[in-house]
């Protein structure tokens, strides 16, 4: 009788064991199962964030050759340079009315061009009177009396809301055996803009300062590149008002050159017509063309270099001729 349930204890105790080694090789493989799912969840979560360390990183510098073109937009993106093989400019001699900064500006770029001091420049005042279109011009020009055998004086154009980044700028072109006019069109700075503080900075005040290679050149119908009101309400407002007004108005402290822009007469106005017309060859007797145009520049509310440019247009185009 014992032995009989010993027995049986013992089949039972069998039977255990090889329901367990299932139970257990089951489970063997649904841990296999998960182990494999959760190593491919956490790749997953890995390569996502992996991306996102890269977006948030800053980007590497791209090779710079400058010997493609003259003239380039920089691309903070991507810290390089866009070539621009076709440049929106016109020569030198159409423009007219601002003679006097004309020849400042020119000198002062072509100083530059020779390894000779030079100042940074500002160009204020009325709209459509040709600021950013003197300095496509003057580069121009300068290039063109530049020896042979001088490297050509280059133009990076950067924009107004790539500010910021002017130091990364520098940094990347100053080891370069080019010479740059930093160009910045219709530069101003709102109410609660800070980059101008970078921009002061980079120009003069900083430990480095500006390279000796780098000239900056911007346009702005602001003189002090800061809204009016902004000024006003800083020396109503702040407990020295003078110091205040100071920190806001020294930016354009850095600009070594100011030259102004100013609305142009009727006369001077006519000049650039005929100069525009003598230039691309619009047959049209004079009385005619200089009633044409003021009655142009009146529907347009004001005379400017922009209005002339766009009567000639629109006369080329009612003469069939193009540009």
């Amino acid at each position: 009788m014992f032995k009989l349930a010993k027995a049986t204890v013992q089949n039972h105790h069998d039977c255990f064991s090889i329901i367990s080694q299932h139970d257990s090789d089951v489970q063997t493989e649904e841990c296999k199962g998960m182990s494999g799912m959760i190593e491919e969840l956490l790749s997953e979560k890995l390569d996502r964030l992996i991306a996102v360390l890269e977006r948030m990183a800053p980007p590497t510098p791209q090779p710079v050759n400058l010997e493609i073109a003259d003239c380039f937009v920089w691309n903070p993106s991507r810290l390089g340079f866009d070539p621009v093989n076709k440049v929106n400019r016109v020569d030198i001699s159409l423009i007219r009315g601002v003679d006097t900064v004309r020849d400042i500006l020119f000198d002062n770029t072509k100083r530059f061009a020779d390894g000779m001091q030079a100042n940074n420049v500002l160009l204020w005042g009325a709209r459509g009177m040709g600021k950013s279109s003197l300095v496509k011009a003057v580069h121009a020009s300068v290039n063109v009396e530049a020896p042979a055998a001088a490297h050509p004086l280059k133009l990076i154009e950067i924009h107004r809301e790539d500010i910021d980044s002017l130091p990364a700028l520098m940094g990347i072109i100053k080891n370069t055996p080019y010479l740059f006019i930093l160009f910045c069109d219709d530069l101003s700075f709102d109410h609660d803009d800070t980059s101008y503080k970078s921009l002061k900075a980079a120009l003069e005040g900083g430990v480095e300062g500006r390279p000796d290679n780098v000239i900056f050149y911007a346009t702005s119908n602001r003189r002090h590149l800061l809204p009016r009101d902004m000024i006003e309400n800083e020396r109503s407002t702040a407990i020295n008002p003078s110091e205040a007004v100071e920190e806001k108005v020294s930016l354009s402290d850095r600009f070594g050159l100011w030259l102004g822009f100013h609305k142009c007469s009727q006369d001077d106005y006519l000049a650039m017509i005929d100069g525009y017309a003598a230039h691309f060859d619009l047959a049209m007797k004079k009385d005619q063309l200089h009633a044409q145009a003021l009655e142009w520049s009146t529907t347009r509310g004001a005379r400017s270099g922009r209005v002339a440019w766009q009567f000639i247009q629109d006369l080329a185009g009612r003469l069939g001729k193009k540009l």
